[in-house]
């Protein structure tokens, strides 16, 4: 979550007249499609790909990538407490970037608010959480977006686009999150960049995870993509960006 450049509004024919957000969701994976090194929280990929030799070499590319996706980024209070948003930090860079984050549990803890705030240009805060901390700290560039019991992620995509004039957002979530929006037709384009590696793992986080098909009536949940992009980087990692067919 560094820099994003700007998207011009000659790209907003792309949102294909929708009334909600253009949604691409944009993750970094093993090539056994884990998007973490293990199945307990202190396993990270930023933290432990840095150390694999044959993988560390062409990471940044990665990270170069993330710094030219969308001005609003959607993520989780979870994701925002592994990679340690809740510790105090003496620094905190300024991002042009807005956040949208999930949190019911809460994950997040007044510092981690602090933290955010401090680091995003807006924080909208979605939470069926009644007492989260976010409640009694809204202010100018703090948003709580609050739903009774169940968050209705439709409607969520669609006051982002109508209420707030967010046209484009980047999906950054785990594979549980993942699942639900991909299954509720919520995600139009999904860019991979593949690491040379294998994590393995029954209970390590994949890009989708969530409930297993069962039923011949389940594969109404499978996802077909088209190919647009396929972008062979330096180091043995891949670029693929996909067009998802809802």
């Amino acid at each position: 979550m560094n820099k994003r450049r700007k998207f011009n509004k000659l790209s907003i024919p792309l949102l294909k007249m929708k009334s909600r957000t253009f949604n691409t969701l944009f993750m970094l994976s093993s090539v056994d499609g884990k998007i973490s090194t293990g199945s307990i929280d202190q396993r990270d990929v930023d933290k432990d790909l840095p150390k694999i030799k044959g993988v560390v070499e062409g990471l940044k590319q990665y990270y170069d990538l993330e710094m030219r996706t969308d001005l609003h980024s959607f993520n989780t209070g979870r994701v925002m407490a592994k990679i340690g948003m809740n510790k105090k930090k003496k620094e905190i860079v300024k991002l042009p970037v807005s956040f949208i984050i999930v949190d019911n549990k809460p994950h997040l803890n007044n510092i981690g608010l602090d933290n955010l705030t401090k680091k995003c240009k807006v924080l909208y805060l979605v939470t069926t959480n009644k007492k989260h901390p976010a409640f009694k700290r809204e202010k100018d560039n703090l948003k709580v977006i609050y739903y009774h019991k169940k968050i209705d992620f439709p409607g969520l995509f669609k006051k982002l686009r109508q209420e707030f004039d967010i046209n484009r957002v980047t999906i950054q979530s785990g594979g549980t999150m993942n699942s639900l929006l991909i299954r509720a037709g919520l995600i139009d384009e999904l860019s991979l960049v593949i690491a040379p590696v294998l994590i393995g793992g029954k209970n390590t986080a994949t890009l989708v995870d969530g409930k297993s098909l069962i039923s011949e009536k389940d594969l109404i949940h499978i996802s077909a993509l088209k190919l647009k992009k396929c972008v062979k980087l330096n180091n043995s990692y891949l670029n693929l960006v996909y067009e998802v067919l809802n």
